[in-house]
């Protein structure tokens, strides 16, 4: 599927669900691992679908993309994951043309994260249009709105602190097990899951809970003990999870399996847990709560934790608009210009052929040297480019194109 080059912003929708109207088991059922994803761009088409992106995380899953009405993504959507169209749009909220652009930016720079400047989304917003983008799904007006966030992004973390700090959903695990434990000391620790929040998760309970009493385990074996070794920890096969739940007094999972790996029955009679919940959906039973010797924290409890690091950045966050509204302005700039190219390419044919008219001929005769015609023309499609950018008005514009080039013809 090759996504069309010319859209109009007018039929650019989000739609998505977040941890502002949603909890956490009601956001799983929305959820989009990575082969829902790729049966999402598969089955498109069906749903007159040429250009858009998922972007599934512990706090939101949103689709982006260019559609006739909201609905067409809805369905889509509701028809790979577990949730229904009904409970999807009693929750979720719909975006159209600026107002969709201006969410892109506020996601990208962590304004619309559960924790305001929590930078893992930037890492996930790349990933999810790295996936459609090598399935032919990103167009040129969706590759330039997420390249200009991104821009914005770099620059809000550069130039203001609303990233200040160590404030993130792994970051905010460590804080959660610190409040728990007087002491970490002799305390055997397994993390579920090593992938970009797993791996994040795991430097920050070397880095700061000064520990590497840790075990790894993964569903691609692999990829543990990679990190196991790279770090200095211990890994083990996935067929030894019940035997290292069992030795574990703090657990953290960060998989994305849509079924709970952790089930109560793990955790019956295996002394006191802290489990600390990463996933979306939920991937340690629910009914393991009910145990006397089990702590379950999940990801929405996690981002309830404030310090003062969070109010600083609140501080920051006009500074942050403004240089979002500066790429903002920018990238209406550049989309007004591409809905003159269609013109513009018109214009230039009709420069070219112009040579064949006699009456140019005669009225040319004499002043028009051959080998500068391509810079003459070119110098006219710039120039009216940047009338009709500036002016934003329609008229006699090819007449006036004639005139400019008549005129470059004779100052040569």
């Amino acid at each position: 599927m090759q996504a069309q080059s010319t859209k109009s912003i007018s039929d650019f929708y989000v739609i998505g669900i977040n941890y502002r109207k949603t909890d956490a088991a009601i956001r799983g059922n929305f959820a989009v691992n990575a082969d829902q994803y790729s049966e999402i761009l598969t089955k498109a088409g069906d749903f007159a679908l040429d250009e858009l992106f998922v972007l599934s995380t512990c706090n939101r899953t949103e689709m982006y993309g260019f559609a006739g009405c909201a609905d067409q993504m809805i369905a889509l959507l509701c028809t790979v994951t577990a949730g229904d169209i009904s409970t999807f749009k009693d929750l979720a909220y719909i975006k159209n043309g600026q107002e969709a652009v201006e969410h892109v930016y506020s996601v990208a720079a962590g304004l619309d994260s559960q924790i305001l400047g929590d930078y893992e989304i930037v890492g996930q917003l790349k990933n999810a249009v790295k996936h459609a983008r090598e399935k032919g799904f990103i167009g040129s007006f969706l590759e330039r709105v997420v390249n200009s966030a991104l821009q914005a992004s770099k620059c809000i973390k550069n130039q203001t602190q609303i990233s200040g700090g160590t404030v993130s959903v792994s970051f905010a695990a460590i804080q959660y097990i610190k409040e728990f434990y007087q002491s970490i000391l002799g305390k055997k620790i397994l993390l579920l899951g090593t992938g970009k929040i797993g791996r994040n998760t795991c430097k920050n309970l070397i880095d700061y809970l000064d520990t590497q009493d840790i075990t790894l385990i993964n569903r691609t074996q692999e990829k543990a003990d990679i990190l196991a070794k790279e770090l200095g920890l211990t890994s083990a096969p996935l067929t030894e999870l019940k035997e290292n739940i069992e030795a574990a007094e703090i657990i953290l999972v960060a998989t994305n399996s849509p079924k709970p790996t952790i089930l109560k029955s793990h955790l019956e009679n295996t002394g006191d847990k802290l489990i600390i919940d990463l996933s979306i959906p939920y991937n340690v039973e629910a009914t393991a709560a009910e145990l006397e010797n089990v702590q379950l924290v999940n990801v929405d409890e996690l981002s309830k934790l404030k310090d003062e690091t969070l109010q600083k950045r609140e501080a920051e966050v006009p500074r942050a608009k403004t240089i979002i509204a500066e790429h903002i302005e920018e990238l209406m700039e550049w989309y007004a210009l591409r809905k003159h190219v269609p013109f513009l390419k018109s214009l230039k044919t009709r420069l070219k052929s112009i040579h064949s008219c006699n009456l140019y001929l005669q009225a040319a005769h004499g002043y028009i040297p051959a080998e500068t015609e391509d810079d003459r023309i070119q110098k006219v499609i710039n120039g009216m480019a940047l009338k009709m950018r500036q002016q934003n008005q329609y008229g006699c514009q090819y007449l006036e194109a004639l005139n400019d080039y008549m005129e470059y013809s004779k100052a040569n």
